[in-house]
């Protein structure tokens, strides 16, 4: 619901018609489908007493999973980007970030999910599985299909897993470069006002790249163990349920203009 106001709030208030907003309604679109794709099935299963997912399924869920969550980061490096052009070089924002280079932004970043789901999704299906039926989380998450693939077939897999590291941590470089030029940019600035304005627009955004940044690395570089733990389940929770409900709330909770768009939406004075 939450996802939902925002991308209602952004699409029918004119006064959110700006780069910025229009990338959150984009990210807000995403994180709806990415705990849409996980979250119902679980909650199917434990309102009917069952354990159990399709091949299909658990094929399905991969692929949106990954596409969305891949796409969600790549859009994220974008919204960096954003923020960069509109601190550093304020007077060629507009110039910079119109309306056809925004749209073709957005299309790469969820181009780019689709790319990298499908490397993901096809390396992991084509891999022999001879461990079991048993996906011990709740949902299905790579790393817990790998334990079920035979020893001499995923290391293909974890190729393309150290691969997608590296890409993940070259977005990551990029926004912290974007990140030091604009506090750089910042600290220029001679009112404090002026700073704290800068700011503003940029802490939600900081905050949300840690929240994702910071529990897809501890899942994805934490021990792997043979036997299932409660703290896989935390961690599973933590980078693919917490994301998705924690992002509309940073990016409303300071916000003014977001907080006034979405009291004209819901009707509250």
């Amino acid at each position: 619901m939450e996802n939902l106001l925002i991308f209602m709030a952004i699409a029918f208030d004119y006064h959110l018609h700006s780069p910025m907003y229009f990338f959150l309604m984009n990210l807000s679109v995403l994180d709806l489908g990415s705990i849409s794709v996980i979250v119902p099935k679980s909650m199917a299963n434990s309102v009917m007493d069952t354990r159990s997912i399709s091949y299909a399924g658990c094929v399905a869920q991969v692929f949106f999973f990954v596409f969305l969550v891949g796409a969600d980061f790549s859009l994220l490096t974008v919204m960096a980007y954003d923020r960069y052009v509109a601190i550093c070089q304020p007077l060629h924002y507009e110039r910079m970030m119109n309306i056809r280079a925004c749209v073709k932004m957005a299309a790469g970043a969820w181009i780019s999910g689709i790319l990298y789901s499908v490397l993901h999704t096809g390396n992991t299906f084509a891999l022999t599985f001879c461990g079991g039926n048993m996906v011990d989380q709740f949902f299905c998450e790579i790393p817990q299909l790998l334990k079920l693939a035979c020893s001499d077939t995923y290391l293909s897999e974890v190729g393309v897993l150290v691969f997608s590291v590296c890409l993940l941590l070259g977005c990551f470089v990029f926004i912290i470069v974007s990140y030091v030029k604009i506090f750089k940019s910042v600290l220029r600035i001679p009112s404090e006002q002026g700073r704290h304005k800068a700011l503003s627009t940029c802490l939600p955004h900081l905050t949300v790249v840690s929240l994702f940044v910071c529990t897809g690395i501890f899942v994805y570089l934490k021990p792997t163990s043979s036997s299932p733990s409660a703290l896989d389940l935390v961690v599973a929770v933590l980078y693919s349920v917490l994301p998705p409900i924690l992002n509309p709330i940073i990016y409303s909770m300071r916000n003014k203009e977001m907080k006034a768009a979405l009291r004209r939406l819901t009707g509250c004075r």
